[in-house]
């Protein structure tokens, strides 16, 4: 193991960075770590050479999985480990498909960070049970794995309006449809994506919607 392993924490929450801290610096010797709480201050602390970085989805100023296409700009073979409280089985393989190296739920045991790490700095990769378990039915069952390549262009534009907070009425008008029209696309998407909520919605789209 790397006795000057270098990790960067990225998180806009102190408390996770800091228990994180608490936990690697136990388990692996000698690391240093090094701490950002926004996309900008991320890449300044990448001009100090890291090993592997915790990068959280939801991070200020940053943009999705375009966070990683800018970081490999400039540190291709930097190890970058998604920290996310975001749910894994929709979320990960976009983000590894995306030039990730792996993706690790904010809500994993102690024993499964220090594991995902082990396996990132000896093989460069991690995939835990739950993504090998989506791998494996997608490649069985032929599934997408953008959930939106279940919605037809309409359905698409729909969906695209609600989550502008357009209501009912706006989307008919805009659109030129019937109202019942919206309602049915409306329950269409929801269906398609196993939602309940434009909540969800919002997620599903700012994650794969490019």
């Amino acid at each position: 193991m790397n006795k000057n392993l270098k990790i960067l924490l990225v998180d806009d929450h102190s408390v996770v960075r800091h228990g994180v801290s608490v936990l690697l610096k136990k388990a692996f010797d000698g690391v240093t770590i090094t701490h950002a709480d926004n996309f900008d201050e991320l890449l300044s602390k990448l001009n100090q050479k890291q090993d592997l970085i915790f990068l959280d989805i939801n991070l200020p100023g940053g943009n999705s999985t375009k966070m990683i296409e800018e970081i490999r700009k400039n540190h291709p073979d930097l190890l970058i480990m998604m920290f996310s409280a975001y749910d894994e089985s929709r979320y990960a393989l976009r983000y590894i498909h995306a030039g990730a190296n792996g993706f690790l739920n904010k809500y994993s045991k102690d024993e499964e960070i220090i594991k995902a790490v082990q396996s990132l700095l000896e093989s460069g990769k991690y995939i835990s049970d739950v993504v090998k378990e989506i791998i494996l039915e997608n490649a069985l069952l032929k599934k997408p794995v953008n959930p939106l390549e279940k919605l037809s262009d309409r359905e698409i534009e729909v969906a695209e309006l609600l989550v502008n907070g357009d209501g009912n009425l706006e989307i008919s008008n805009k659109l030129n449809i019937q109202m019942s029209t919206v309602s049915t696309f409306k329950t269409r998407i929801f269906d398609k994506l196993s939602i309940n909520n434009v909540v969800k919605l919002v997620e599903i789209l700012r994650v794969y919607k490019n």
